[in-house]
């Protein structure tokens, strides 16, 4: 029988340069799409998908994050005093319950890789998902949620995929993939290929279901790409071992790392949001003319 993923890591340590001097004193994963922090919009994600624990590798001033998930009496208590309820029951509902997250420090920025690692016992040994937070997944069903639904039908381990341009390969992570079925066993797992050289356009979007045999292998894995310890080389590594599948995503992906990615996503769900959607669209179509 598959064993349930039911926890996920959300590597949260980054300093965010690119967005200094916004992310010198507040985390970047705590800057706003639209109307919630991105970190919980991923969040929102996983929990649709049936995540009942949540880790975060996190590093030195990120508590904003472990306050964003957890009550905050004083604001609590002033929104009652108002009567605020509406606001009280979107806090609510954002907020897991009690012992559903766990932090803990990357203590040397060592790359994605060690991330994964520094989170190996409160994982233990089961499967477990990996969401990158500067990646939002946005389509009509939440990406891990297909994701998990692959992994209970096929088990191994599931990579989410998205064409891209094939003049961008070179910028990403790429897979190439079996050409048959729906299910794509992955062939091939490459590290920003050099221009002209990529498997395939499919780029590697953030988001992985990974059996617990990866710990070992990062445990022992010699740094790579820019001196860190880089996650594709151990699952390479792993893929001689087990199997890996292709989940392709329909939908987009923006990297809210990348301002420009930041702010299409900010327009993306701002046209689509219920209140905002229509006065958004047209102020920007009175600022187009």
């Amino acid at each position: 029988m598959t064993q349930k993923v039911r926890k996920a890591v959300l590597p949260v340590a980054g300093l965010g340069t690119r967005f200094l001097p916004a992310t010198k004193a507040i985390p970047k994963e705590m800057l706003t799409i639209v109307d919630k922090p991105a970190i919980q919009h991923v969040v929102d994600e996983a929990r649709a998908a049936g995540i009942e624990h949540f880790v975060f590798v996190t590093g030195r001033n990120k508590g904003a994050i472990e306050d964003h998930f957890d009550i905050q009496f004083e604001l609590d208590r002033t929104l009652r005093d108002r009567s605020k309820i509406k606001e009280l029951d979107l806090l609510a509902a954002d907020l897991p319950a009690a012992g559903q997250t766990s932090f803990t420090r990357q203590q040397a920025p060592l790359g994605l890789g060690h991330a994964v690692w520094c989170a190996r016992d409160i994982i233990g040994d089961e499967p477990f998902a990996l969401l990158l937070p500067d990646m939002l997944h946005y389509g009509k069903q939440p990406c891990l949620k297909g994701m998990i639904a692959d992994f209970d039908s096929h088990g191994g381990n599931i990579v989410a995929a998205y064409a891209v341009p094939e003049s961008d390969t070179s910028q990403y992570g790429i897979v190439g993939v079996k050409a048959a079925g729906a299910h794509q066993a992955i062939t091939e797992m490459v590290e920003k290929p050099k221009a002209g050289t990529a498997p395939s356009n499919l780029a590697i979007s953030g988001r992985y279901i990974l059996r617990p045999e990866i710990f070992s292998i990062l445990e022992t894995q010699e740094r790579g790409a820019g001196g860190e310890i880089q996650l594709t080389d151990a699952m390479i590594k792993l893929a001689k071992q087990q199997p890996f599948y292709a989940y392709h995503f329909d939908g987009e992906v923006f990297d809210t790392g990348m301002k420009i990615g930041f702010l299409l996503a900010n327009l993306a769900l701002g046209l689509d949001h219920a209140e905002l959607g229509a006065p958004l669209r047209a102020a920007l179509m009175d600022r187009l003319k």
